[in-house]
């Protein structure tokens, strides 16, 4: 005498190996993102002490 038997969608946990895979994904694409940034600041301060060791520019103002 029950009633009529309803069709749930059963949930499934998360998937350990797919979490792992996008946080491994995710992690790579910030620390590529955080090296390439690293590497251009890099750049710009050795090309200053290029700059700085040849003469070409100076830190102290200039008097007038």
């Amino acid at each position: 005498m029950a009633g009529p038997r309803i069709a749930h969608a059963t949930l499934k946990g998360p998937s350990v190996v797919k979490e792992i895979v996008i946080a491994s994904v995710l992690g790579l694409a910030a620390g590529s993102v955080w090296k390439m940034h690293h590497w251009n600041e890099q750049k710009k301060t050795r090309a200053f002490y290029d700059l700085l060791e040849k003469g070409e520019i100076s830190v102290i103002a200039e008097e007038e």
